[in-house]
């Protein structure tokens, strides 16, 4: 598809991870006069081995992303991986764009990523904030300006205060901040755990399916039975499916692990939620809704709004305010190389072992078989933190750097020292 022909009034460039309607690139849109600019580039597929179903995903999304907008009269210029003339890289397909435009102006959102954020810096483009997280930067930094340590939980309570979620007047709902010492429970020997919905590939997802099975299928992780939500429909088509099914007992048994199960009651939707596929705000709304309509307790929507309000917006604050030196931080002095079997699941301890199969299965894993299993692992032994980083990068389909590099370097490994928790 291409949007190629008379000159644009304005470029509008949207990234692989920016797939909302209402991303602040595509605000003041004119279909007439305006070109949105996607591209496919091998250097984002490849900076790290990404798995397959994380390169499939976003690759699949974006396709369907950009038919929608061209499903409504705007004129996109979407540039294919192995379309010939590719350059490669983000920056080289836009200067290609422009060549072919000649826009009276370029315009984007903000990058997730450093990296990209200095790529496109030097252009001299427009580059408008992302407004779709719940926290802007000017505010992160606002909060913690003057503060001698930073806390989940203190920000958190301030993001409740002025968002007005789960709030009772100037007081938090139930008397209390935080539940999470009600979400620890001993999973039941018996439990029924609901399945979890699967979306049928269209043609548009099967013909990137057979892309990434010829070009990625030697990097770690099976791409078979890919069955992730690509869409906006189909996202929020999960998000309902999770109200529905799940939520109720998502708090009491967030930090379980189980062998009958990789899932148990989580969302799922942290792909979707870090592509564009779905807002934050409408998350936490929908969560509070099913609490005040009686349809799950307090404690599992308060867990829940938690990780997104809280956690989400909290590493990313942290991220932006530390770079670009946080992802070589390593103030244990950990330098062991990474271990082979983190790759290959090849190992007789039988909960790493598991992670790491059902990682490379899935291109998931929750946040207790992250932290408590892989990561505790990693920093009991002394692994290099950035080589831990650069495979949490790697393997999981949620992993953007914004997100799990604090994740990683801070709350996992405590490579920061100190500047997470």
């Amino acid at each position: 598809m291409s949007g190629a022909g008379r000159p644009a009034s304005t470029l509008r460039l949207v990234l692989g991870d920016q797939l909302s309607p209402a991303l602040s690139a595509l605000s003041g849109l004119d279909p007439a006069r305006d070109v949105v600019l996607m591209a496919e580039a091998m250097e984002e597929c490849s900076y790290v081995p990404h798995h397959p179903r994380k390169i499939a995903l976003v690759l699949a999304a974006m396709r369907h992303f950009a038919a929608e907008l061209t499903a409504t009269g705007v004129r996109v210029d979407y540039v294919r991986l192995e379309d010939p003339a590719n350059s490669g890289s983000l920056v080289g397909e836009l200067g290609r764009a422009i060549g072919r435009h000649r826009p009276a102006r370029v315009v984007m959102t903000e990058p997730g990523e450093w990296r990209l954020r200095q790529a496109f810096a030097v252009l001299g483009i427009e580059v408008r904030e992302d407004d779709r997280f719940l926290c802007s930067h000017a505010a992160f930094a606002a909060w913690a300006g003057g503060r001698r340590a930073l806390r989940m939980e203190f920000f958190y309570r301030a993001m409740r205060r002025r968002s007005g979620l789960l709030m009772e007047g100037a007081h938090p709902a139930g008397g209390r901040w935080n539940f999470d010492a009600e979400n620890r429970k001993r999973l039941p020997a018996r439990i029924a755990v609901p399945p979890v919905p699967r979306y049928t590939p269209d043609a548009i997802t099967a013909e990137v399916l057979a892309l990434v099975a010829r070009r990625f299928g030697h990097h770690f992780g099976r791409l078979e039975g890919f069955s992730m939500p690509v869409t906006r429909v189909e996202a929020e088509a999960a998000f309902a499916d999770f109200l529905r099914t799940r939520l109720a007992s998502f708090g009491a048994w967030q930090d379980a692990m189980s062998i009958r199960s990789p899932f148990l009651f989580h969302s799922l939707l942290s792909s979707a939620l870090n592509l564009g596929l779905l807002d934050p705000g409408a998350l936490c709304r929908g969560a509070e809704a099913a609490w005040r309509d009686g349809a799950a307790p307090l404690a599992a929507v308060e867990g829940f709004v938690r990780q997104i309000l809280g956690w989400r917006e909290f590493v990313r604050g942290v991220y932006w305010r530390s770079m670009p030196g946080y992802g070589r931080e390593n103030a244990l002095a950990a330098h062991r190389p990474l271990p082979a079997f983190y790759w290959t699941g090849e190992t007789e301890m039988a909960c790493m072992a598991r992670v790491i199969r059902e990682t490379r299965d899935h291109g998931y894993s929750h946040h207790i078989q992250r932290l408590m299993i892989t990561g505790n692992f990693a920093l009991l032994v002394g692994i290099d933190p950035y080589l831990v980083h650069v495979w949490y990068m790697a393997v999981y389909a949620d992993a953007y750097e914004w997100v799990e590099m604090p994740n990683t370097i801070g709350m996992a490994l405590f490579a920061d020292g100190g500047i997470m928790g």
